[in-house]
């Protein structure tokens, strides 16, 4: 099975435009030979170490019977619930793989403390961890790999015999996973975390729970021939030329999955476009919509549609104005891979870094170490506490007066954050007021659950254009949750992680609105009743 990608309107325009350029340029072959001079001399040095995604297929193939084996150990001795301890590129892509395979994968990739303890206690006994940090690090899979190992020592069970680590050579984790004596894979070095789908992050914890991971990766096998080609019917090249070379650019890109098999694509693909090409005051922003969302069918003029279509068949007829795609999950994913560090060319801008993404990392961590009093709320209305940045202003003290605010805020081509603070799998309601206000502003809006989605969309919304709003939505006063040998607790952490990141985003001049419920059960039933 092959991907198709097929286009019309804007998009058409684009690919004729600047494809045939592309293959002039040999930009396909470029990318396959790695050569780090496509983006600039600026990007040269980290694209040098950042292009190994080109022959992840083969590289990871000299994983499989390691991973499939240490599969068939973990079943002999009744362990069979994998649990995945990531951030962003380590957890993206496994999700979408496990899910469209149907294999059941626990991802854990928040530190609300409610969430977090939902998974400890899920069947402990017969579960094992795979911790995921490229640069092993990250202060959520830290902790996340401190409370498991907590959680297996007080049931008797040897964490080293439980816990499994992925991680780059040499890296802290690394260093530390192996002196303690726990099971290592190595990732390559020289691919980031955003283009790992096929690399040790997305085979190793999507093997243990069960997928053919072979499969998966013949699927990528089967397009590497046909993306390294410098042709004009090369799906990389037109798929990034026609997510990057409209003209104006429609910088918004609405994926929907209409007839796919592949389940939460989209995710995987906000990750990808907004951390690659969000920097330096541009960029293209994915809303992951519905086929019946708002703006599928609005006719913004800064927003492009793609649909993940069910097969090469129904790419034969596309909508008037819109990007069709179809094609196998592996194959997807290198050539959405590939079509981004085309639109990072297109651009001009290097579709590899994420300068924006430490700055909230940094304030966080200012936040856990210093401990200052919490900001008081403007006011309060129905239980929920409202608090602003970015020079936001609220005149009528409600919680529609606040929204309204912040939906006035919103340039004419503007879009809306939604990000929640809150414990994903209680709540999974919450993303259906993304799209009350989409109709009620008329503009594209983006939901994302955090502290996940400062490791995905997070760096757009402080590097790329400066036409976003943001609504925070965090909890606050419910059971917390130690985390062992560290000064802070999960409560506290993600607090520190929604101030720090409202805290840049107003330093970037972003308006912020945060709306804080103490009681989350009755304050989320509030929201959806006052949004819709």
């Amino acid at each position: 099975m092959t991907v198709t990608v097929a286009v019309t309107g804007a998009a058409a325009e684009a690919v004729a435009r600047h494809v045939p350029q592309l293959v002039a340029d040999g930009v396909a072959g470029r990318i396959t030979t790695q050569d780090e001079t496509l983006w600039g001399a600026a990007a040269e040095d980290e694209a040098s170490k950042r292009l190994g995604w080109t022959e992840a297929v083969a590289v990871s193939e000299g994983l499989v019977d390691d991973i499939l084996a240490l599969r068939d150990e973990l079943r002999g001795k009744g362990v069979n619930h994998i649990v995945l301890g990531g951030m962003g590129g380590s957890s993206l892509a496994p999700e979408v793989i496990a899910n469209t395979y149907g294999v059941a994968l626990t991802v854990l990739d928040s530190t609300d403390p409610a969430q977090v303890r939902a998974a400890l206690e899920d069947r402990l006994a017969s579960t094992a961890v795979v911790i995921s940090s490229k640069s092993g690090s990250t202060v959520e899979t830290d902790s996340q790999k401190r409370v498991y190992e907590k959680a297996f020592r007080d049931a008797g069970i040897d964490p080293t015999e439980r816990i499994v680590v992925v991680t780059d050579p040499g890296s802290p984790l690394d260093q530390s996973a192996r002196a303690d004596g726990y099971r290592v894979f190595n990732a390559d070095p020289t691919v980031g975390g955003r283009y790992s789908a096929l690399t040790a992050f997305g085979l190793v914890p999507t093997g243990l729970a069960g997928v053919d991971i072979a499969e998966l990766l013949d699927e990528a096998q089967a397009v590497t021939l046909e993306l390294a080609l410098d042709d004009e019917r090369n799906p990389g090249l037109v798929l990034g030329a026609a997510i990057a070379g409209t003209s104006p650019l429609r910088d918004k890109l609405g994926i929907v999955s209409d007839g796919t098999h592949i389940v939460g694509f989209g995710d995987w693909v906000e990750q990808l476009i907004a951390e690659s090409t969000g920097k330096d005051g541009t960029g293209v922003l994915p809303v992951v919509l519905d086929v019946d969302s708002y703006e599928v069918t609005a006719g913004l003029p800064d927003v492009q549609i793609v649909r993940l279509v069910a097969n090469e068949r129904e790419t034969r007829e596309v909508r008037a104005g819109e990007i069709e795609v179809s094609g196998s999950l592996g194959g997807q994913l290198l050539v959405w891979e590939y079509a981004t560090a085309v639109a990072g060319r297109l651009l001009g801008i290097n579709p590899f870094d994420q300068p924006d993404v430490e700055s909230a990392k940094i304030a966080a961590r200012g936040l856990l170490d210093a401990r200052p009093e919490p900001v008081p709320a403007l006011f309060t209305s129905e239980g929920v506490e409202v608090r602003t940045a970015g020079g936001l202003e609220v005149a009528d003290e409600t919680l529609d007066g606040a929204i309204d605010a912040l939906l006035a805020a919103l340039p004419e081509n503007g879009y809306v954050s939604v990000q929640a603070y809150l414990d994903r799998p209680a709540f999974p309601g919450l993303p259906a007021i993304r799209e009350a206000l989409a109709r009620r502003s008329g503009r594209p809006v983006t939901f994302g659950w955090g502290p996940r989605f400062l490791h995905s969309t997070g760096q757009f919304h402080k590097g790329g254009p400066a036409i976003g709003v943001f609504l925070q939505i965090v909890g606050a006063g419910g059971e917390d949750l130690e985390i062992p040998e560290r000064p802070f607790t999960f409560g506290q952490l993600i607090q520190a992680q929604a101030a720090g990141d409202a805290s840049v985003l107003a330093d970037h001049g972003r308006p912020v609105l945060t709306l804080t419920l103490p009681d989350v059960v009755d304050g989320v039933a509030t929201l959806r009743e006052r949004i819709g």
